[in-house]
């Protein structure tokens, strides 16, 4: 889970840096073992800062989803240094953004009072939204697929916990929890913005630097076991079918990240091209790349001829690792996700985001820069290899009319 903070509460007494020009130099330094990375960029006033708590899910059980979710949305409520409507009045006067997104690797905290009253609100609240995801097709099919494709394993755990395990977590489990677990040593703390390092070690070490320290380290969790294909049918009345199936993918770290990566785009684009403007099958297909220090790649289509689709999205994959990709297409597409990757990184938050994602998946935030040339690395035999090495063993979660699955067609992945 990630808390994004356009101005962190860190932050949000800190001056404003006035420079003519950008400066994106990057740096890292160390406060009472808080990793701390700064990438200086002048060219605008807004600082993002986002605190990120390693381990995401691996610190989670089955009876703890949910945990640290309950505790960082009450941290919202009010904080030890901003209490609830303080929080509120500084946040508004410096124009600051306070947000919480779910992770498996990853989670992120502030300072929370966790009053009695507060915790409650925010435990209501996600029992609804838990509830809400119930009634939902696609939040209910990603979840169900979640769990299907890492059983025994911590992605499978819902961040935002469940129903059942948000009710059982007491208020003295939530304390409990951010007194054993919020310490520096799980945290990574990334600025992207215009202010100076020194500065910025002044606030961490009069404010996270005073978080005890503790002994974590950071490990990527381990390869999900090899479970072979599966299939879990939930028969619901629906306008149209969703079908959505996983298979294990490398490491981060596994020089096949990227060209999986490539491989699931190609793929995506056949589909699309034949299975929705060719065959008008689809308003929605994809073949996703879930990127995690574990990937993972898969199918996904909401149709009402889940069969004919099914037929064609295996022809493809077929021909995916039977044919190598033209290299002018291969090379096209590539510059294609260098274009989306330049775009997705023009606020601070997002490169903040993706200097993170370097620093805990790679093991260093320099190689959220080795990017666009390991994407450029990536050749028509690679895209090949890597669809015949992972592409396989499917494991499917299907919601819709059961009578209109082919079983038999499911076994083929």
């Amino acid at each position: 889970m990630i808390a994004r903070f356009a101005l962190a509460a860190a932050l949000l007494t800190a001056p404003a840096v006035v420079a003519a020009q950008a400066d994106t130099a990057t740096t890292t330094f160390d406060v009472n073992g808080l990793k701390v990375i700064l990438r200086r960029n002048t060219a605008n006033e807004v600082v993002a800062a986002n605190v990120y708590l390693l381990g995401g899910t691996q610190q989670l059980s089955p009876a703890t989803q949910g945990l640290e979710s309950l505790l960082l949305q009450s941290s919202e409520r009010g904080t030890k240094l901003f209490p609830r409507e303080a929080t509120r009045r500084v946040a508004a006067r410096l124009g600051s953004v306070i947000g919480i997104s779910p992770s498996e690797d990853w989670t992120v905290l502030m300072a929370p009072t966790l009053d009695s009253n507060e915790v409650e609100l925010v435990r209501a609240r996600m029992i609804a939204g838990v509830r809400d995801a119930e009634n939902s097709p696609d939040p209910l099919v990603n979840h169900l697929a979640d769990s299907l494709a890492y059983v025994g394993h911590p992605y499978s755990f819902a961040p935002e916990g469940t129903e059942s395990t948000l009710r059982s977590i007491t208020l003295d489990a939530v304390r409990n929890y951010q007194t054993n677990q919020m310490v520096t040593s799980r945290m990574l703390l990334v600025v992207v913005g215009n202010v100076e390092r020194s500065r910025l070690e002044q606030l961490v070490q009069r404010t996270l630097g005073q978080i005890p320290r503790g002994n974590y380290t950071w490990s990527a969790p381990r390869q999900p076991p090899k479970l072979g294909r599966a299939l879990v049918v939930r028969e619901a009345e629906l306008p149209t079918n969703y079908l959505l199936g996983y298979y294990a993918g490398p490491a981060a770290r596994d020089p096949d990240y990227q060209a999986l990566r490539v491989a699931t785009a190609v793929l995506s684009g056949r589909f699309f091209t034949e299975i929705r403007s060719r065959r008008n099958l689809s308003y929605e297909v994809d073949a996703p790349f879930l990127e995690r220090a574990i990937s993972a790649g898969g199918v996904y289509v909401t149709t009402t001829d889940p069969n004919q689709t099914l037929q064609i999205m295996r022809a493809e994959i077929d021909r995916l690792q039977r044919e190598e990709i033209d290299p002018k297409g291969l090379e096209r597409l590539v510059q294609q996700f260098i274009t989306d990757f330049f775009l997705k990184n023009e606020t601070n938050g997002d490169q903040a985001t993706f200097l993170a994602r370097a620093q805990i998946y790679q093991g260093d935030y320099r190689a959220a820069n080795r990017f666009v040339e390991d994407l450029r690395h990536v050749r028509p035999d690679d895209v090949r290899r890597v669809a015949k090495q992972y592409m396989h063993d499917f494991r499917f979660v299907y919601l819709g009319k059961s009578s209109a699955l082919s079983r038999d067609l499911i076994a083929k992945f």
